[in-house]
């Protein structure tokens, strides 16, 4: 079983509320979004830092438990770029995946946090970030399990972005509550995952702390055989 967090932090505001979630939930692994890559510390709780984006001050950053894995390779890139991306420039980097090996398992799998382009940009921009981000990860390692969590800025309309996702051969899961409540209609579901070769027990929306967004805990139960020879 391996635990996941995923966190968008609201422009760093909940980044010190960190260390006691992932003490709380056993998390294993910390998928981070719009965390301040000028001010990053190289352990929470007992996670290493596996990478951080480079390229925009409000970043991705991924933890794992160096007890149980090990980090073989990353990757970070930037996507297509929105409107607001192009003119306020607030985020290059909106992929960073890392290619972990289970060290009881002998096996690999790759983690990966993403943060979609935001609200003004079209539901068509993100459905290609998400596709693109699925396809560079895959090469990261072939064949092995993908997980990629983070906030996908997808509210509204996602039984057609989850069909576009199983058409790629990924599973799209949402957690059991909304996962953004600041704005009164913008509220719903922003954070989730889309996998491939993972059983995922279940996705469960963490209490509210100082972001907009709330955490989300993604529990996995197993993952394909991809064992290291």
């Amino acid at each position: 079983m391996m635990k996941v967090i995923s966190y968008n932090l609201r422009k760093h505001h909940a980044a010190g509320e960190l260390a006691g979630l992932v003490q709380r939930h056993g998390a294993d692994v910390l998928c981070l979004q719009e965390f301040d890559t000028s001010d990053i510390p190289t352990e929470i709780a007992g996670l290493r830092l596996a990478h951080a984006t480079q390229r925009n001050r409000l970043g991705l950053a991924v933890y794992y438990r160096a007890s149980s894995y090990r980090a073989i390779e990353v990757r970070s890139m930037a996507l297509k770029k929105s409107l607001h991306d192009r003119v306020l420039k607030p985020a290059e980097e909106r992929l960073l995946g890392v290619r972990l090996h289970d060290i009881d398992a002998n096996r690999e799998f790759i983690i990966a946090s993403f943060h979609a382009a935001p609200l003004t940009a079209l539901n068509s921009l993100r459905r290609h970030q998400i596709r693109t981000a699925l396809t560079e990860l895959a090469a990261l390692g072939e064949g092995l399990p993908i997980l990629m969590v983070g906030d996908y800025n997808y509210p509204v309309f996602k039984e057609n972005l989850g069909q576009k996702v199983r058409e790629h051969g990924y599973d799209l899961t949402l957690s059991d509550s909304r996962t953004y409540t600041r704005y009164r209609f913008f509220r719903g579901h922003y954070d989730f995952a889309t996998s491939v070769g993972f059983t995922i027990d279940r996705i469960r929306t963490l209490p509210q702390g100082l972001s907009d967004h709330l955490p989300i805990l993604i529990t996995i139960d197993g993952a394909e055989d991809a064992a290291v020879a």
